[in-house]
């Protein structure tokens, strides 16, 4: 069976890097009809927009892609395109898994966590308003009227939208995930104890679907207090079910217990359409020179095959990486340092790609 994917190399270190996962999958036998799109700013110039439409219909018709990572600007610019696609496909539950693998450099050996990330609401939903613009001055009459503590008139406000429907789906879908998965614990993170109302919400009604999973361990735990026992005894979670902003945090901390994000994958799971990407981002300052480390794109794509129901396959890859970083002769340079505390000896990303290419079994 042939697959349709659509592939978006984006940009810094995405081309090198999805070059290199897609000779990994082609390698495994699976068949991909690979449709390769741009998007970003290398295409502002020419759509104005670093998302043209092209490209969002062609993944509303293979209802799959694969991407690299984009870069966001940083206070200026266009809006993240990553966000963008989530937006735009509901991709409501972005799923991280954190698994040791050998020389990765963690102090930890044997991390295995995974991270249910809200996607559509929370501060990353995008709704701001800049210093005296006229929505500004009237939520300041708003929240004056209500009673509440006025804000500086200098202020610039962002909006945290938390509903009952979009908080009961993540945690049904952080419950399903876990119980599909052999997992044993869910844990809810937020920080209701500030923020009565939003995370608030969202604790109950986590709550209250904790209910209908007597099978599934669940807690609730403080964001602040999350992080502090993700370091200190990570092998007390499981599963951890966040909202948006937390889940980015929580994720990236995480990502640091097994070697850093060149180690992490990720999914963007909606009703109809998953998108799977690196949780790391486009490093320009590396981009050409061979020498990123590829692992997050490849387990990314043995996500991709997992939801394709290439599920031999995609252990396959995840049997080759563990291989390759086990053996440690043909490893990039983060990983070498980690091994050795010089990247003397490292291989390019290419390479690195041919030595897990030799251990599919």
């Amino acid at each position: 069976m042939t697959h349709d994917v659509v592939l978006i190399p984006g940009d810094g270190i995405g081309p090198e890097i999805t070059s290199a996962m897609r000779r990994v999958v082609e390698a495994t036998g699976v068949q991909i009809n690979w449709n390769v799109q741009d998007a970003g700013a290398g295409v502002m110039g020419e759509y104005g927009t670093p998302l043209p439409e092209h490209v969002l219909e062609a993944v509303r018709a293979t209802k799959v892609a694969i991407k690299g990572p984009i870069t966001t600007p940083v206070g200026t610019g266009f809006r993240s395109v990553n966000v963008a696609l989530r937006k735009e496909f509901d991709l409501y539950a972005c799923v991280r898994p954190c698994l040791s693998q050998p020389g990765d450099g963690s102090r930890y050996r044997d991390i295995d966590l995974v991270i249910v990330r809200e996607n559509t609401e929370d501060l990353y939903a995008g709704i701001e308003f800049d210093e005296g613009s006229p929505e500004v001055v009237e939520l300041s009459k708003l929240v004056e009227a209500s009673g509440q503590k006025p804000f500086a008139a200098d202020s610039a406000i962002s909006i945290k939208p938390i509903s009952i429907a979009r908080s009961r789906r993540i945690v049904e879908y952080a419950f399903e995930y876990a119980r599909r998965c052999g997992r044993k614990k869910v844990t809810c993170v937020h920080k209701a104890n500030i923020m009565k109302a939003t995370d608030g919400l969202y604790l109950r009604i986590a709550r209250e679907v904790a209910e209908r999973y007597p099978d599934i361990e669940f807690n609730d735990k403080i964001v602040d207090a999350t992080c502090m026992g993700l370091v200190q005894e990570p092998h007390d979670f499981d599963v951890l079910v966040c909202l948006n902003l937390y889940g980015d945090i929580v994720s990236d901390l995480c990502a640091g217990l097994v070697g850093g994000l060149g180690m992490a994958p990720g999914a963007n799971i909606g009703a109809d359409v998953a998108i799977f990407e690196p949780t790391h981002g486009s490093a320009p300052d590396i981009a050409g020179k061979d020498i990123a480390n590829p692992t997050a794109e490849i387990l990314s794509a043995a996500m991709l095959l997992d939801h394709l129901g290439e599920t031999d396959a995609a252990e396959r890859i995840r049997a080759a990486v563990r291989a390759t970083l086990a053996e440690g002769s043909q490893v990039t340079g983060d990983v070498q340092r980690a091994l050795t505390g010089s990247a003397e000896g490292a291989v390019g990303t290419q390479a690195y790609a041919d030595a897990v290419i030799s251990h599919l079994a």
